[in-house]
């Protein structure tokens, strides 16, 4: 959800920087770190967390220690981009725990789905029981990861 923006100023960046870099630091450490003191710093983390600039908190999970040893990327085109047809693939995709990222993209692909499954036979069933028969799907074409050089979380804080 995108709410009204307020201007992001120097002290906002190191703040953001900080917490995306380090989600669990405290609010003392992190008003020392940005300069200010602890109440006008959880002023300003509440500011940035209401206008929806920080989205949330997680906690960073390796996917093999959870068993899931296959990370697909599964490029889906489907047979109507009418906005409701969009709306309705996005919605059943939400619904399917593996899909951890569904990208809209432009061009002859629709959408780029991140899917983990524990083992190929765990992902063909979810390919065929619930990604290829979805309601307006056309093709799905994977790709398998066979290594990750570079997954960083977030985006840049210049």
């Amino acid at each position: 959800m995108h709410r009204s923006r307020l201007p992001i100023d120097d002290i906002d960046r190191v703040i953001l920087r900080h917490l995306q870099a380090e989600g669990r630091i405290t609010n003392v450490e992190l008003a020392e770190r940005a300069g200010l003191t602890a109440p006008p710093c959880l002023r300003r983390v509440r500011a940035l967390e209401e206008n929806g600039t920080i989205l949330g908190y997680h906690a960073d999970l390796e996917a093999q220690a959870l068993g899931y040893g296959i990370t697909v990327f599964a490029m889906v085109s489907l047979k109507s981009q009418a906005e409701d047809d969009l709306k309705a693939f996005e919605d059943h995709v939400a619904q399917l725990p593996q899909v951890r990222e569904c990208h809209m993209l432009n061009g002859e692909i629709d959408f780029v789905l991140k899917v983990v499954a524990h083992d190929l036979q765990e992902f063909q069933k979810f390919l065929t029981s619930a990604l290829t028969p979805a309601p307006n799907v056309e093709s799905v074409k994977t790709s398998f990861v066979i290594r990750t050089a570079l997954s960083r979380p977030g985006v840049p804080v210049d």
